[in-house]
């Protein structure tokens, strides 16, 4: 090996080439340049239906590597281990990586920097996996974190960005170096989107030339399906979330506004765990809540058995797609935490599980704020499912989408199967009784 400086690009959840800070500067400081990503079993990627899209993005992210003269190379084991074995193979100076918020990759960042120092080797932090970083925005009062949305997108909102990369030209890898089969793509359980930087930049240029300008009317239009489906790209880092941003901007509009405003709440999510990495398991406000333990409800509800149908459409579409549109998201996590009285950490469990884009800070933030113990100003908040279903799902098209039982139910009728003279064969009763509370009593 030379003595040329080389650096090594430790991918985590970037899996692209444009605006990647952390591959720029290495290919800006460093003659050669060593793209790294190590499969670290058990993780979230592991689960059936994020197991392809990663091997999907990691193939499209090798070819886009290779089409610049690099390689993307590809280990199996402890990332830090890994890490630093390749570090004294390649005689690397420096190591960069992407920033990010969960409890493990905070841990993953200290170790990384530890075992460097003991060899000399220098660390580089950038940040790309949101578009303000985690701990750039304080409340001027005090404290290091944001505990209430709207404050928060005040400042986000007048927060400099940083400047956006270009994709490099040119990648020099080190001669000689085993490039590494990529993690098998498994067998999903669900009909998924490709994944990739390709097949994501090709959808984001479609959403934004399409449906964003009607994003605020139809957001939560549920048998409409408005919304961009680019979730699992923020998640893998695929399409960076500041590039989709600054692009939404331009478009301008209404709906460009509304869409900006929910890439503001992932941002928020993400800084609530970056300071409180519990979220995933500890209620990040204690209410003193007791909730029920009941194994029969919880089953029925993962299984969309629930016999509310805005309710278990929604978990079919889960089980479907490894997907949920949002205002679905709501209505199913309200109907598990407040309606059947279950702990929210069972309902962020079967999503992580399930969902393409199972994000810890998104899920566990999400879950929590329904739930009444994350940031909802509003704890006591419950929805009244059957008038969200009337509202969002209005002719019933999303429910016999997704719930073939009540295909032949007609209109409006099809959320309220109980209530017909001849209620469909093979469909259950409500697991709940919601005519006369929409809190609802266990039947």
């Amino acid at each position: 090996m030379s003595a040329e400086p080389t650096a090594i690009v430790l991918f985590t959840r970037d899996l692209r080439v444009h605006d990647n800070p952390a591959l720029e500067l290495a290919c800006r400081s460093a003659r050669r340049v060593v793209p790294l990503f190590v499969v670290h079993e058990g993780l979230g990627f592991a689960t059936p239906n994020r197991r392809r899209f990663l091997h999907e993005s990691l193939a499209d992210l090798r070819e886009n590597l290779r089409g610049r003269g690099g390689e993307l190379i590809v280990r199996y084991g402890d990332p830090v281990v890994e890490l630093l074995r390749l570090a004294g193979e390649v005689h690397a100076e420096t190591i960069v990586l992407a920033r990010d918020v969960s409890r493990y990759a905070q841990r993953r960042a200290d170790r990384i920097a530890r075992a460097a120092g003991r060899q000399r080797i220098r660390v580089r932090t950038v940040d790309s996996v949101t578009v303000a970083p985690p701990a750039a925005l304080t409340p001027s009062g005090g404290g290091d974190h944001f505990r209430v949305f709207t404050p928060y997108w005040r400042a986000w909102s007048g927060h400099a960005r940083r400047t956006v990369p270009a994709a490099p030209d040119r990648i020099e890898v080190p001669a000689g170096l085993r490039c590494g089969r990529l993690p098998p793509a498994g067998s999903p359980r669900a009909q998924l989107p490709t994944g990739g930087e390709t097949a994501a930049r090709r959808r984001m240029r479609s959403w934004l030339s399409g449906r964003l300008a009607d994003y605020a009317d139809r957001h939560d239009d549920l048998p409409g399906d408005a919304t961009s489906r680019l979730s699992a790209d923020l998640h893998f880092g695929t399409l960076s979330p500041l590039e989709l941003t600054l692009a939404a901007e331009r478009v301008g509009g209404d709906g460009a506004a509304a869409y900006v405003r929910q890439l503001c709440w992932r941002d928020f999510h993400a800084q609530v765990t970056y300071a409180f990495p519990d979220i995933t398991r500890a209620d990040y406000r204690p209410r003193g809540r007791d909730w029920r333990d009941d194994p029969d409800a919880l089953d029925a509800w993962r299984s969309g058995w629930t016999g509310l149908p805005i309710v278990d459409a929604g978990m079919r579409q889960l089980a479907a797609e490894g997907f949920l549109h949002n205002r679905a998201r709501l209505l199913v996590a309200s109907f598990l935490t407040k309606q059947l009285g279950l702990h929210w950490a069972a309902g962020a469990r079967h999503f992580f599980d399930q969902l393409v884009d199972g994000d810890i800070a998104n899920n566990a933030g999400n879950w929590q704020w329904v739930a009444g113990t994350g940031n909802d100003t509003r704890p006591n908040r419950r929805f009244n499912l059957l008038r969200q279903a009337h509202r969002f799902d209005p002719d019933g098209a999303y429910v016999r989408r997704y719930v073939p039982e009540l295909a032949g139910v007609a209109g409006a009728s099809v959320h309220t199967p109980w209530r017909l003279d001849r209620p469909p064969a093979g469909y259950p009763a409500p697991l709940l009784d919601l005519d006369g509370d929409q809190g609802g009593q266990r039947r």
